[in-house]
């Protein structure tokens, strides 16, 4: 043997186990590295004996690193090293000049930086995007490997924006951009900029990388372009940039260096340890099995054999066809049905690259088999290819795939109230309201809880998804997976199988948790039951038996899976064509001649029409005709912008806060100001563009947000998880540093908005937007190291006064300028700024009576000031104005809204408010909807899209809101905004009533109801303003009122209730009332009040002497007495014979019996009486009657007695007893009903 004492080092990392062996010079003598599979003891044998075949048998001086590497290191007695000092202890004795080290492992990712002897690491947290898995997920999706990415990265010539933060979800960037024609080269290069960008943003965080920086780990070692892109983005030259030899063996090398001499094994001891069966303690949870016998499974399979669609021969069947096609981002599904429904042909195919392609494939094979006699007259495609195949093969229709997807739902259970879909890769929970889509959940953000890692791991194990999912049915012990990123899915599974889980538990536990994920990470339920009652689940993922098991289970409700589940939308869609057909129609479609015949290319392009420079893909067909798709507007398609000048307040507002002209350079006494067009600047820009010009500066505020401006500050940035209006700003920071030639930055910290809603409870901007300058102050270099003046006062826009104060102390103390002429400046600014706020108001105004005289519907864009950034917005208000619609945004109606508050939520907030004042007036109009848009990881928005949608929801309005971020895929919005569309023509059509809810409405709370009489009583309630009511309302009161008998606008009989006052009309109100709180159980039936006004006040009398049902009354110019009304009244005389068909002289008793005087011994109602001392139509001396009689028998009365003022007081009396009389009201229903 050997004496020499060798140094053994072995990194145990989340995919492979690398060793290393170094001689006492410190040579390496060995090394080798292999993927472990979850099997990391064999797999380390494995190496040993490799290493013994080398070298024979030596001494080593072992030490273990890596995330893998502590639990064996305890069972083999060796010890562990941390990773960060392990590799560390490599760069200073390799590469000592390193300052950054960037290493990348499978399923880590670290930065580590070297400062006057301090070692910081930064790593990748709960997101395993833009580590080596995520590349390799990606590769496989343009059909290679790593390496092949590698290769095809050498010749790219343009770079496509993709997300990295989800190695799922940037599926959905690449997908489309495979489909419309991107090169592999170009994919390939743009997904190792994406792991670059994911690298620096997200685990820099704000601190810079700078000096020699060293690339590690095994994506970098091997992938010479993925280290290409990182030096290319970090501007580091050839001396700068360092690659170690055998760099994907730091760790271990330098967990070989870190050896302790005392330490000393033969390496077959080692290799005897491993082949011991070594017990690993149980780290994974398991669940309950999915069936608990055969037997259970059997019924399962008999419920679910029901839901089986109507088949037909096609090669026998005569007649009318109707083809639906659904052309997903990856698959293609097609369907034709006949006359009645019945599937004569169904069609799932990957689209392999063109959806085009594969449909018309399809097709020829229909036509083949289609009889002679049997013609396909009517078409409809929709999913992510709908426009593309509805061009290319000119179908007759095209529809959101929500709606298809709905159709085909009804289909099998006409009740469904819930359609969940679960695909390969995206998920949609539709939920179905009055047989119309109400809300569209998509998952935006994140993949966990799609069917694809089910398919991907049952590869790994060499199983097919079939196999996979039988295998599940019967596990005895589930693997707790939770609601985990899938990426770090892959560890927890091989932590389960290291502990001896079954291919069975794997597979089940992975069904559990693609449903867990799916309900409460994508949809985030806070209970099950919120789903529905009647739920139909559809995608190729609920084929798996276990996956619709596990939906069961969790959700506690039986769902309705078709046996066509995979192909819903093509049926759907066939259906709609079928509905659609019109006996006389003529099929634009093409015949299979001309299919036969079609020819087409496809080329991508760059948009020269504005500085978006959109991506086009243009599709050229036969026959002279081309579709082009990935434009924001019609530029892209040769047209005019916006031809018929649809309002855009988006693109008004964004040129109206802009539109200013900064004092000349040479002009400016005082120098040059930088302004970053960020944040609060689109709200408050006027006010500083005005400041700076009056005291004498020129401003130079940064250009329009780009991708160029984002990429321009993404090192600066100190948190992955802020919101993309706040990484811009680090951009924008750059750009006046590096381009804008100022003298100083400003860029205040304001914690205090304007106070638009003196009945919020505050006016704070939001934390980011408060302290987005101290952010920049601390991490941008130029700033913190003091080459760039960077001036941020904390100030509050509470008041002009406030403004001035911190102003005047800050330019003082900076610039010796005077108070008086800061103060100045301030009241000119503030001006301005009111001015700005005006003009906004004025135009969100007349959008509306545009609207009005169009007939055109509107939609209030919502969201932040910041919003109306085309950069941020991505083209949506161009998106919405496509279709015909009126964009607004939140301030431009705001301050129609009239917000019921208290609401439910601390509305502190400015932007907030804005919000929910918006959402109230839009809940009010029929001709307008609400869109929120909502940046990913926006923190207070957790609050603010719950709000909004309940006083949208709560007054019968469909809540659509649009996550946003950096990714530039219109793909979600456009489903969610043809959706809602779709579901307002069907609303129109069924001229479906809503009810009003004031905004602080709380289904679980009880309220004090008010029944309303109207007057007459051949008079009418309709649907017009009735102030009142709606005060009552705002004031938190159920008002509900009603035409009983004796009304008008039924006709003569029903009006005619002579000589039956206070009988049948009185049965009619108290029927309305009972109604009432049947329905609404919110209503308080011990708290119910009661009110009316002429004849309303005399069945107001009538009610309190024959129930004592209303704990409160107020009885307004009423009469209570027939017989005295009789001859004190301008039109008693005959007005009482003909309702009465009695007179005082001949049948007294007939009146008496009419009066609720007779009755008021019987009254416990308090009640106010609300009388004016010249009201000739019902006199005062009725209402004195009624008030002295109930003092009489004790019951509490007020009469409010109005000088000067006749019958009308209510609407034409003097303004302050108008006012008075409603505060009497209120004040009398507030003491007796709250």
């Amino acid at each position: 043997m050997n004496e020499k004492l060798y140094k053994l080092g072995i990194d145990i990392g989340s995919t492979t186990v690398k060793i290393a062996i170094l001689d006492e010079q410190d040579n390496l003598i060995f090394s080798d590295y292999e993927r472990h599979f979850a099997n990391i003891q064999e797999t380390l044998s494995n190496l040993l004996h490799k290493a013994f075949d080398s070298t024979g048998e030596i001494m080593v001086s072992p030490m273990i690193t890596g995330s893998g590497g502590l639990t064996l290191a305890k069972h083999l007695g060796i010890d562990f090293v941390q990773e960060v000092i392990a590799v560390s202890t490599a760069l200073t004795h390799y590469a000592p000049q390193t300052d950054v080290a960037i290493e990348l492992g499978g399923e880590d990712a670290k930065i580590i930086y070297f400062e006057n002897g301090n070692v910081e690491q930064r790593m990748n947290g709960i997101c395993a995007g833009g580590t080596g898995s995520f590349i390799d997920q990606m590769a496989s999706l343009i059909q290679t490997d790593a390496s092949g990415l590698n290769e095809y990265a050498k010749n790219y010539k343009a770079i496509y924006p993709i997300a990295a933060r989800c190695g799922v979800f940037a599926k959905t960037d690449i997908q489309p951009l495979i489909n419309e024609g991107a090169t592999k080269e170009d994919l390939s290069a743009s997904i190792f900029q994406a792991v670059v960008n994911q690298t620096i943003s997200g685990l820099a965080c704000g601190k810079p990388i700078r000096g020699h920086v060293a690339f590690l780990g095994g994506p970098l070692h091997f992938l010479d372009q993925l280290k290409m892109t990182f030096i290319r983005t970090l501007n580091l030259d050839d001396e700068h940039a360092i690659t170690p030899e055998n760099s994907h063996l730091f760790a271990a090398i330098g967990s070989a260096l870190n050896y302790k001499e005392e330490k000393q094994f033969a390496i077959t001891d080692i290799m005897a340890k491993l082949s011991s069966n070594i017990h690993m303690e149980f780290e994974v949870a398991r669940m309950e099995p999915l069936f608990a016998s055969e037997e259970e499974y059997d019924a399962f399979i008999k419920r679910h054999g029901n839901n089986h669609v109507r088949t037909a021969d096609l090669a026998s069947y005569h007649g009318n066809c109707y083809l639906g096609i659904d052309a997903g981002s990856t698959t293609t599904k097609i369907a034709l049905v006949d006359e009645d429904g019945s599937l004569l042909y169904s069609f799932y195919s990957n689209n392999n690259g063109s959806p085009l392609a594969t449909a018309i494939g399809a097709i020829k094979d229909i036509y083949s088999k289609l009889p002679e006699d049997a013609h396909i007259v009517h078409s409809c495609s929709t999913g992510y290819g709908e426009a593309l195949l509805k061009s290319a093969l000119m179908l007759d229709e095209g529809e959101v795939e929500t709606v298809a997807h709905y159709y085909a739902a009804a289909f099998f259970n006409p009740e469904v109230d819930c359609i969940l879909d679960i695909g390969g890769q995206d998920m949609k929970c539709i939920k179905i309201k009055n047989q119309t889509v109400d809300s569209v959940q998509l998952n935006e953000a994140c993949s966990s809880g799609c069917g694809s890692f089910i398919e991907t791991f049952a590869k790994s194990l060499n199983f097919t998804v079939a196999d996979f999912a039988k295998e599940a049915l019967f596990a005895k012990n589930p693997i707790d997976l939770g609601t985990r990123c899938t990426v770090f899915m892959n560890s927890k599974v091989k932590q389960a199988q290291k502990e001896g889980a079954t291919v069975a538990d794997i597979s089940a536990g992975l069904a559990y948790s693609v449903i867990k994920n799916a309900l409460f990470k994508v949809i985030k339920l806070s209970d099950p039951k919120e789903l529905g009652e009647h739920v139909v689940v559809q995608g190729g993922t609920f084929y798996n038996d276990a996956v619709l098991r596990s939906f069961e289970r969790i959700s506690g409700c039986q769902a309705v899976r078709p046996d066509i589940a995979g192909i819903m939308g093509a049926f759907g869609c066939a259906l709609i064509a079928r509905e659609r057909h019109e006996e006389d129609y003529q099929t634009t479609m093409l015949t299979i001649d001309q299919i036969n015949e079609l020819t087409y290319t496809t080329k991508l392009a760059r948009c020269q029409g504005c500085t978006n420079h959109c991506l086009l893909t243009i599709n050229r067909f036969s026959g002279n005709r081309s579709y082009i798709t990935g434009n924001r507007c019609e530029k892209g398609l040769g047209k005019e912008k916006n031809k018929e000048n649809i309002p855009n307040l988006f693109e008004y507002k964004n040129k109206r806060i802009f539109d200013y002209e900064p004092l000349p350079r040479e002009e400016a006494k005082r120098g040059t100001v930088g302004l970053p067009r960020v944040l609060n600047m689109y709200e408050n820009y006027p006010f500083w563009a005005t400041f700076f010009k009056k005291l004498g500066f020129s401003v130079v505020l940064s250009p329009s947000s780009s991708r160029k401006i984002y990429e321009m500050g993404i090192e600066s940035i100190p948190s992955e998880s802020e919101c993309y209006p706040a990484k811009l700003a680090h951009g924008h920071i750059q750009w006046l540093i590096d381009e804008g030639n100022v003298d100083f930055i400003f860029y205040p910290a304001l914690f205090y908005e304007r106070n638009e809603f003196p009945d919020a409870g505050n006016h704070y901007n939001c934390p980011i937007v408060t302290s987005y300058s101290e952010n920049i102050k601390n991490n941008v270099d130029e700033i913190t190291s003091g080459k760039v003046r960077f001036i941020n006062p904390f100030m509050s826009f509470g008041s002009e006064e406030k403004a001035s104060l911190t102003l005047v102390k800050c330019f003082k103390e900076e610039f010796d300028i005077p108070e008086s002429e800061v103060r100045e400046a301030v009241t000119d600014a503030w001006k301005e700024q009111e001015v700005t706020r005006l003009e906004m108001m004025k135009k969100g105004e007349e959008v509306l009576k545009y609207m009005k005289e169009t007939g055109r519907r509107g939609i209030v864009l919502a969201g932040r000031p910041y919003h109306v950034d085309p950069e941020i917005n991505h083209g949506i208000p161009e998106l919405i104005n496509s279709y015909g619609i009126c964009v607004l945004t939140e301030d431009s109606v705001s301050h129609l809204g009239n917000l019921e508050r208290p609401i439910l939520v601390m509305d502190q907030w400015m932007y907030h408010s804005r919000l929910y004042s918006a959402a109230n007036f839009v809940k009010t109009r029929d001709d307008l909807d609400m869109i929120q848009l909502n940046s990913f990881g926006c923190g207070v928005d957790a609050v603010t899209t719950d709000m909004v949608s309940d006083i949208l929801t709560g007054s019968g309005k469909i809540y659509t809101c649009l996550k946003i971020d950096e990714v530039n895929n219109l793909g979600a919005a456009r489903i969610r905004i043809r959706s809602l569309l779709s579901a307002i023509r069907v609303r129109e059509k069924k001229a479906e009533k809503r009810e009003i809810k004031p905004a602080n409405f709380d289904p679980d709370k009880t309220y004090p109801g008010i029944l309303t009489i109207h007057g007459g009583p051949r008079a009418t309630f309709g649907p017009t303003f009735f102030h009142e009511s709606e005060v009552f309302a705002n004031a938190g009161y159920f008002v509900f009122f009603t035409n009983p008998l004796g009304s008008d606008g039924r006709g003569n009989e029903f009006a005619d209730i002579t000589g039956k006052h206070g009988g049948i009309d009185f049965e009619c109100c108290m029927a309305v009332t009972d109604e009432v709180l049947k329905r609404y159980p919110q209503v308080d039936e011990k708290h119910l009040g009661v009110m009316g006004g002429s004849y309303g006040g005399f069945m107001t009398n009538w009610v309190i002497g024959n129930t004592t049902r209303f704990a409160a009354a107020c009885s307004q110019r009423s009469i209570s007495n027939w017989v005295s009304k009789c001859m004190t009244t301008d039109i008693g005389y005959y007005f009482n014979m003909d309702q009465i068909k009695a007179d005082p002289w001949n049948s007294p008793e007939k009146m008496w019996q009419h009066s609720p005087l007779k009755y008021v011994n019987m009254a416990k109602t308090p009640t106010l009486f609300i009388q004016s001392d010249e009201d000739y139509r019902c006199w005062m001396g009725d209402a004195i009657q009624m008030f002295s009689a109930l003092k009489y028998f004790g019951v509490e009365a007020r009469m409010c007695l109005f000088h000067g003022e006749n019958h009308e007081l209510s609407r034409s009396g003097k303004p302050k007893h108008r006012i008075r009389r409603m505060t009497e009201m209120m004040e009398w229903f507030e003491k007796y009903l709250k």
